[in-house]
């Protein structure tokens, strides 16, 4: 069976600063940019969206000079931030940066916000190769066959952390758990940094990884990653074997990091922001740090992914439905 699920991850906590480039709009607004972007991250500084984030940025500098800051909002599996945003003035001068999450917690929380009608969808900036299944040490296995044959010896005794309720970590671990037949325990994070820190002193015994966490935590010995969720092996960490290698045959698991203004941005300045990210996403040097990184350039039109984001709004009900959740 195929469990692919392609996800094509009040004050500012933890502001970077770089550089935006929006072009010139005199017709729609003006001057605009006359000040800085802010573009809201509704998780810990740390994630993918901050690695993202300063890619494209660097790119952006070059387009108009105007300071682009990432605001780091994090708190209830990102609905916090992302409710920001919904609640913004749609004048351009605020913008959000979220994950595939964005699309699945309508099926698993109550918002204060409907992921499509509030926002105007710009573009997906980049997707995931896939994620590490990652362990501590201490848990006696050495493969994928191994953690499988252990959890289904010991029902709920083992615990993995996620980066929120109903979040790209949860979903796609549940997935994993219903595609095995086995049950794990999740233990929630305000962010994917948070889950990296307790996985390798030994507070939880696995996770789900992003690349660009996994390399690192990998090599120093501090986990063990026993597989990758994407449909090939990643370049970075070649000796990792993916998931349907390990022995869960047919399954992938990725995730999607995107873009949006408020709704009733201007359709023309969606667009102008939209050409700008496609022509970061473009740029080699962009390509291959991404690449670096565990992600790949992943640009839709506003419309296209609007209706990525439907589908799998659609797509993530379903699975809520079959674990038994409730919103």
């Amino acid at each position: 069976m195929n469990w692919h699920l392609c996800i094509p991850s009040a004050s500012i906590s933890a502001a970077l600063l770089i550089s935006v480039p929006v072009y010139s709009q005199q017709r729609l607004v003006g001057d605009y940019p006359n000040k800085a972007v802010r573009l809201i991250v509704p998780f810990v500084a740390g994630g993918p969206m901050d690695v993202i984030g300063r890619l494209v940025g660097q790119k952006f500098f070059a387009e108009t000079g105007q300071n682009f800051i990432i605001d780091n909002r994090a708190g209830a599996s990102s609905i916090i931030g992302s409710d920001a945003v919904a609640k913004a003035a749609p004048d351009g001068y605020t913008m959000l940066h979220t994950s595939s999450a964005h699309a699945m917690l309508s099926s698993f929380n109550k918002l204060p916000y409907d992921p499509v009608r509030d926002f105007a969808a710009i573009t997906p900036g980049a997707r995931t190769v896939g994620y590490l299944l990652s362990v501590h040490p201490s848990l006696p296995v050495k493969s994928l066959a191994d953690l499988l044959s252990l959890a289904k010896k010991t029902p709920g005794g083992l615990n993995h952390g996620t980066s929120g309720y109903g979040g790209v970590l949860h979903v796609g671990m549940e997935l994993f758990n219903a595609a095995a037949g086995i049950k794990m325990t999740a233990v929630q994070y305000k962010g994917v940094s948070q889950v990296v820190t307790d996985l390798a002193g030994g507070h939880i015994d696995l996770a789900l990884l992003t690349s660009s966490n996994a390399v690192a935590i990998t090599k120093t010995g501090k986990v063990r990653t026993l597989a990758i969720t994407g449909s090939k092996r990643w370049g970075q960490m070649p000796d990792v074997p993916t998931v349907d290698e390990g022995g869960l045959k047919g399954f992938t698991y990725y995730a999607w990091y995107g873009f949006w203004f408020p709704a009733g941005t201007s359709p023309e300045l969606v667009g102008r922001m939209h050409d700008v990210i496609a022509k970061a996403d473009a740029d080699p040097v962009v390509i291959t740090r991404l690449e670096e990184s565990g992600f790949e350039p992943y640009i839709l039109s506003p419309a296209d992914f609007t209706k990525i984001v439907q589908k799998e709004i659609e797509s993530t009900k379903r699975i809520a439905q079959r674990l038994g959740e409730k919103i």
